[in-house]
């Protein structure tokens, strides 16, 4: 064991590089061995490193970092959140500008990670949208959940912003943005997109499947040329063949990358002998990728570390050298390079596996993916020796032996030490790590079965599992039809525990439910209070639409609230996952957007009633924060309120009207009503028409325009006024009509055929960082016409900033 200089070396180095936005970092030095001065307080009593396993201990465990060296200087913004209040106090904590991967067995087992400079590399893949951290509200809950890798990440990702490679992070405070009078413009009524690339003729990642996006550096936004760039990974659900790959990655990502246009460009390309149609899932360090593929109808989880090609395409794509997992770790000298480890049963039998991604725990080297059969597979080493499945202890399980049906993705849950999964038959289970000891819960599930991972909320101990039609025939629909739902249980549910549902509509069977996205106010809470938007059914149909869940201290409502319909009436086509995006570092003030998609029939004539891809702004009101002209939120009643004059909120939430064109005071914030959320296409201004008060229409420069004094339009397109509040008047006549500028719409739309994947979230960054940073990435489900290099699925990048 370490000595204790060493152990609050470590400590200090991990705050300093994860936590920069809250504190004041000063320049100290400091010879090796010696002990700076450490505040004490909860933190550093309550902040352990356990041994490997992570056993719970109340004694700190030192752990090696290599190298120690001189701390980055920089005067960060502080922001007002919990970090504020419950991680960071008194004097300022030492960052380390270089930190090393421990070394040594007896040391805590990442694996052997790659050297970072000031930062936390930041992957976001699919389990991290599954394996969450609301607020620690006690000393004891943040001593448990920083012993996960993917709380540090999770907390870098949402906390701290990208800075570009040549200058200072310059952080602006989460909810606390300095006024800006210059409201921001709008884009137009369309998402952004950045880039899209021909995947292949029929490509697809998969409904509820997602790309997976790496960034080495937690501090900056790198492109190709740098040495490690960042990359994003996409399977194209297409078996690998010699013109075909089966697994790309993309690097010079960004529109910052490159002044002729020339983005992105294909980091590596893979024929992987099988095809991925399940999520990719990064090693700690980025340098190696993990997923399942299946060939011939047997699936293997497949290690493979990968090396960078001037050559690769998706229609040249190297074949990386297959070896025996025993030579894997030491052999593997020739990069790309790969091994796989087929799914059997229990006596050897193969199996498929098309909806059971794999999930990787750093901390313990462990991975765990569910297969066709109902079989739940534990393998351990993965990257820290000889890649090898465990078959003793009960492991393999199959979960339901009477009735199996393939699982969908397991979550690892290192608090409780269980392993969370369902399967397409409807029911739930609770698996120890440890002791293999299967815990069931009812049948949930009567129709397209549990086709997703569940989120894990690790802090308060909350598991929420998403369902598409709940057999209960006497909610929905007036008592006529059974009602899709999420059910949320502690996660020690006891066998037989049905926990808590929320309805979200009539049953959308046989349309699988995905899961949905949780809000920034729920991440900042310290009682699991906040909101959840998921895509259920109508009220009276299985017609896709977006609902509101308000949790309130974990207690969950009867029912969501629907916000809006998405798609044409009658149509049932499948939705994506929602995902929530906050970024508090957008240009012009604090932003926060819900991302959904259906396969077909979207609402707006943008999408021409095919696939289509929606935002919504999410954002909710905040006490005591600065507020800029233009800057949106939606209020309990689901109207958008938009800034019309900047200032700083109240105390205390006003009393939102409801009504269109009404405005609110707040503090010295001033706010319009814009009305009513909704995915549906709003008119266009015309000619000699009369409009009546409060009529809504959107105007050529992409604002939304609320008629205020009501009267007959002109026979020309006036000169808008483009400030939000700001006025026009429009027609000549004895009665001409007032607009007001209500700011931007609140939704935009992206036409993607057959719908699209499961959306990652990249960098939430500043202004001044790098161009093209703030994205977002995602794949058709069908052939588009509008990839470049070809028709097939794309994949796209789209930017957060254009999402006005």
């Amino acid at each position: 064991m370490r000595s204790q200089a060493s152990s609050l070396w470590f400590r200090a180095a991990v705050l300093g590089a994860m936590i920069l936005p809250a504190v004041l970092l000063a320049q100290v030095s400091a010879p090796p061995g010696a002990a700076p001065a450490v505040p004490a307080g909860w933190l550093h009593r309550d902040l352990l490193f356990p041994e490997p396993g992570f056993p719970e201990r109340t004694e700190a465990v030192p752990v090696s970092l290599g190298e120690v060296s001189a701390p980055v200087a920089a005067t960060m913004a502080v922001p007002d959140d919990w970090i504020r209040h419950d991680l960071v106090s008194s004097p300022p904590l030492f960052g380390a500008s270089r930190v090393f991967p421990p070394t040594g067995s007896s040391e805590i087992s990442f694996e052997t990670l790659r050297p970072v400079e000031g930062a936390i590399p930041v992957p976001s893949d699919w389990s991290h949208r599954h394996l969450i951290f609301s607020r620690p509200a006690t000393a004891e809950q943040a001593a448990r959940v920083q012993k996960d890798p993917r709380y540090w990440q999770q907390l870098y990702r949402r906390q701290l912003p990208m800075a570009s490679p040549t200058e200072p992070m310059q952080a602006a405070p989460l909810g606390l943005k300095p006024w800006n009078p210059v409201h921001r413009p709008p884009s137009n009524t369309s998402i952004h997109r950045d880039w899209s690339q021909d995947l292949g003729s029929g490509s697809s990642a998969g409904a509820g499947n997602y790309p997976a996006k790496f960034s080495f550096l937690g501090t900056s936004a790198n492109c190709a040329g740098t040495g490690q760039p960042d990359y994003v990974v996409y399977s194209t659900g297409l078996t690998g063949a010699v013109n075909q790959a089966s697994l790309v990655a993309y690097d010079n990502l960004y529109s910052g990358c490159s002044s002729d246009g020339a983005v992105p460009t294909v980091y590596w390309a893979y024929n992987t002998l099988g095809a991925v149609q399940t999520s990719p899932e990064f090693s700690y360090d980025g340098s190696q990728v993990m997923f399942v593929q299946t060939a011939a109808g047997v699936a293997s989880l497949v290690l493979l570390k990968w090396t960078p090609s001037s050559t690769d395409t998706v229609t040249m794509p190297e074949a990386p050298t297959v070896v025996p997992p025993i030579t894997y770790p030491a052999s593997c000298f020739t990069l790309p390079c790969m091994t796989t480890l087929p799914l059997t049963n229990n006596v050897g039998a193969p199996n498929d596996d098309t909806t059971s991604s794999v999930f990787y725990d750093y901390s313990g080297d462990i991975a765990w993916v569910g297969d066709s059969g109902g079989w739940l597979h534990e393998f351990t080493p993965v990257l820290n020796g000889v890649p090898s499945e465990v078959t003793t202890g009960g492991w393999p399980i199959q979960l339901n032996p009477t009735s199996p049906t393939a699982l969908s993705s397991p979550i690892y849950d290192r608090i409780t030490g269980n392993v969370f999964v369902g399967d397409l038959g409807g029911f739930f289970y609770s698996v120890s790590a440890s002791t293999a000891v299967v815990t069931t819960s009812p049948q949930l599930d009567f129709g397209a079965g549990i086709v997703d991972g569940p989120i894990v909320d690790s802090t308060e101990g909350l598991v929420y599992v998403f369902v598409s039609n709940d057999g209960l025939t006497t909610n929905c629909n007036l008592g006529t039809s059974a009602c899709a739902g999420v059910y949320q249980l502690p996660a020690d549910y006891f066998a037989g525990d049905t926990g808590l549902e929320v309805e979200v509509g009539v049953a959308t069977n046989p349309a699988p439910l995905f899961d949905g996205g949780f809000d920034n106010d729920y991440y900042n809470s310290t009682d699991a209070t906040g909101n959840l938007y998921v895509c259920g059914g109508a009220s009276s149909s299985a017609q896709p639409t977006l609902y509101q869940i308000s949790i309130n201290a974990s207690a969950l409502p009867a029912m969501g609230v629907p916000i809006t319909r998405l798609v044409i009436s009658g149509a049932t086509p499948v939705c994506s996952p929602v995902t929530d995006v906050y970024n508090a570092n957008a240009t012009g003030g604090a932003e926060e957007y819900a991302f959904v998609s259906v396969e077909d029939d979207g609402i707006t004539s943008l999408c021409g009633s095919a696939g289509c891809l929606f935002n919504f702004v999410t954002a909710q009101w905040q006490a005591g924060t600065t507020y800029a002209v233009g800057q949106e939120i939606l209020v309990p009643n689901l109207h958008i309120e938009v800034v019309t004059t900047g200032g700083t909120s109240g105390a205390t939430v006003p009393g939102w009207p409801g009504l269109t064109g009404h405005t609110t005071g707040d503090g010295s914030v001033q706010w319009l009503d814009q009305g009513s959320l909704s995915a549906s296409t709003l008119a266009s201004w015309s000619a000699d028409r009369s409009y009546p008060l409060d009529a809504r229409i959107v105007d050529s420069n992409g604002y939304v325009e609320i008629v205020s004094t009501s009267g007959l339009s002109g026979g020309s397109v006036p000169t808008w006024n483009t400030v939000p509040g700001g006025t026009t008047v429009d027609g000549t006549g004895a009665h001409p009509v007032t607009w007001t500028n209500a700011g931007v719409l609140p939704s935009q739309v992206l036409k993607a055929v057959g719908g699209t994947s499961g959306i990652i979230i990249d960098n939430t960054v500043s202004a001044g960082t790098l161009a093209g940073t703030s994205q977002v990435y995602f794949s058709t489900l069908g052939n588009q016409p509008t990839c470049t290099g070809g028709t097939g699925g794309c994949a796209v990048q789209a930017s957060q900033s254009g999402l006005h």
